[in-house]
């Protein structure tokens, strides 16, 4: 475990909203005293009720908890018009596309923007409160009014990552019953059109009756084809629609969206997330996390296809009043300084992206943010995977100048936002911890009877109490959802929200994420996660990136296959190299049987490493996952020739 700390900084720490960790355990024990007086204080003070609610929380119908019963309220309202009176002229959106161009909306222009779009879906499509819209979207500003537009009028969105396969585009429409799908012809990447419409025309195709209408907008004005009688055009129709729509006043408890996700087997999981929880944790954790204040410019790097871009592009942003960067590129094009030139044009003051990000930009070009003025950067964010020591310490040194809070957040699609983080102002920061658990949120690392793990023994990650923005079903499997999230671990006799990740907290305190207990290679009874052994080997010189899997094994159970890529070929024994580090580091039990040099790893186009594609080919199994969603599908069989001739 790591054992060096790094204090907050104490200027930042001034005028931080949490500014000690006083403040933080004053926070804590209000909310273990009085759970319930704890969340209400904060729904008072954070959303602008339409109906006042006559209950905080609902625990009769566990795991389907409820909160603020009986409120009403619009999520486009607390994202847009109560800002209006102060903030009209401020800017709420500021977009930069791939090719450089910038576009500065303003709370004002936004407001306008996104009730036309209401208007739109309502007079134009008869879409309704309640019924789906499929959002199959680049990221463009028009994306962010469609979710606001849908959330305005009641209807529930389901965005689908534009880099999803036709065939997974068509499971989520169908398993949503979608009313109306969304898209644009295309978008700019890396300097070049591509086409997202066609994808739409396919998974179309066949036996889905439920779309009434296909919505359009042009962004690179390619030649796409246009249904007739089911296509239509955005532009064309926009203009036409009046700039007033009243918004909806919504339940807490009406679904505000869903978002699927991938599970291990079987279809994916439609996440349903409520109204009044979500946006509440959403401008919560803003506000705690990044310390978004004034005028503060937050860009998240991330996709609005995943939950990330919901809560920390949209929604989170807009509801705590800031300005909110999307970007239609990605960060390394034209060249690895163009993440750094975008935070000094743009005044940047808190950037998150996710440890991949980070490797391949220092991969890139390690001293490439020392030619750009990073002086507004105040907090910097990670997220999707716990970060590896050379990275944090890169990201701190060189990017933060030592001087910027590194936030490590660990949440998960169905947790709605952050769940353990540091706080800038408050927390004493270890590399590579994610720290402590939120004010609020009650996080222990239990065995499956709900016994407490000794300090230093890994175990489950469970959240004991219900939290506002959490997963409110899966949608329609309600069976699915209690077995999914709450039919792993209990205590005193109550089932618990597993997250399904190990966690070991030291004698601190301190909370360090050891990966999906999935990921958890059992050598010879031995279990390790897969995070622990990668990070010994990214901390090697030598190592670019690198992936662990476990492999059957006919004595131990399992054996580990690593993967590397290297930044540079070595003519030293990589093999006995990395062994040496793992048996200095961790011991012999997790020397790999299997070390692999590759050219390239499987990502999807968000940069995360599908291992389940390397367990497969790590076990001599056909590739039977679709792989059109990677970043560059080709990589998959270079691959399997390097473990053939391994």
């Amino acid at each position: 475990m790591n054992k060096q700390f790094f204090n907050p900084n104490p200027e930042f720490a001034k005028n931080a909203r949490v500014g000690s960790m006083e403040a933080y355990h004053e926070l804590m024990n209000e909310a273990k005293k009085d759970y319930e007086g704890f969340w209400a204080k904060r729904a008072d003070e954070k959303i602008d009720w339409l109906a006042p609610y006559s209950k905080v929380l609902d625990e009769s119908d566990a795991p389907f908890y409820k909160w603020f019963i009986d409120g009403k309220l619009n999520v486009s309202n607390q994202c847009i018009d109560r800002h209006l009176a102060d903030k009209g002229d401020k800017t709420a959106i500021l977009f930069e596309g791939d090719r450089g161009d910038v576009e500065k909306i303003t709370y004002s222009q936004l407001s306008q923007r996104v009730n036309k779009f209401a208007n739109l879906l309502k007079n134009r499509f008869r879409v309704k409160r309640g019924d789906r819209v499929v959002l199959y979207m680049p990221m463009i500003p028009e994306a962010a009014y469609a979710m606001l537009a849908c959330a305005r009028i009641g209807a529930i969105h389901s965005i689908v990552f534009g880099g999803f396969s036709s065939e997974a585009l068509k499971e989520r429409i169908k398993d949503a019953s979608a009313k109306l799908v969304i898209t644009a012809d295309g978008a700019y990447r890396k300097g070049k059109p591509y086409l997202l419409k066609p994808v739409v025309d396919k998974a179309l195709e066949g036996d889905i009756e439920c779309v009434e209408a296909v919505l359009v907008v042009q962004r690179n004005h390619e030649d796409i084809t246009w249904v007739d009688g089911r296509d239509y055009n955005y532009c064309d129709m926009i203009d036409d629609e009046s700039d007033i729509c009243e918004a909806e006043a919504m339940d807490s408890e009406d679904p505000l969206f869903l978002l699927y996700t991938s599970g291990s087997t079987g279809k994916p999981k439609g996440v349903q997330h409520s109204t009044a929880g979500y946006i509440l944790w959403a401008q919560m954790t803003m506000e705690w996390v990044f310390d978004v204040q004034g005028d503060d410019v937050f860009w998240c790097t991330a996709d609005i296809g995943w939950i990330t871009g919901h809560t920390y592009i949209v929604y989170g942003p807009l509801s705590a009043g800031t300005t909110t960067v999307m970007f239609e590129g990605v960060p390394t094009y034209p060249d690895a300084g163009r993440a750094w030139k975008m935070c000094q044009d743009h005044k940047i003051t808190q950037f998150y992206t996710a440890p991949t990000a980070i490797r391949v930009l220092h991969k890139m070009g390690k001293d490439e943010p020392t030619k750009y003025d990073l002086s507004a950067l105040k907090v910097l964010g990670t997220v999707g995977e716990p970060i590896d020591p050379p990275a944090w310490k890169w990201y701190h040194e060189v990017v933060g100048q030592g001087r910027c809070a590194i936030v490590d957040t660990w949440w998960q699609t169905e947790t709605g936002g952050h769940m353990i983080s540091p706080l800038p102002g408050a927390t004493p920061i270890k590399p590579a911890s994610a720290t402590f658990a939120l004010p609020g949120i009650m996080a222990e690392v239990i065995e499956e009877d709900g016994t407490p793990k000794k300090i230093g023994e890994t175990g489950l990650l469970c959240i004991t109490k219900p939290w506002p923005s959490m997963i409110r079903n899966i949608w329609g499997d309600a069976k699915r959802f209690k077995k999914a999230y709450f039919g792993d671990v209990e205590k005193d006799g109550k089932p618990l929200y597993f997250s399904g990740d190990g966690a070991v907290i030291d004698e601190q305190g301190y909370i360090t994420i050891t990966g999906r207990v999935d990921d958890v290679i059992n050598v010879s009874g031995h279990r390790m996660g897969s995070a622990e052994i990668e990070a010994v080997v990214k901390e090697d010189d030598y190592v670019a990136e690198v992936a662990v899997v476990g492999r059957p094994h006919e004595i131990k159970g399992e054996s580990i296959f690593i993967y590397i890529v290297l930044k540079q070929e070595q003519e030293k024994d990589m093999v006995k190299h990395i062994n040496n580090l793992l048996s200095q580091n961790i011991g012999n039990i997790a020397k790999a049987d299997d070390i692999v040099i590759v050219a390239g790893l499987p990502k999807t186009r968000s940069g995360k490493i599908m291992r389940r594609i390397l367990r497969s080919i790590a076990k001599g199994e056909a590739i039977t996952q679709d792989i059109s969603t990677l970043e560059d599908p080709s990589v998959v069989k270079q691959i399997e020739e390097a473990v053939k001739n391994s």
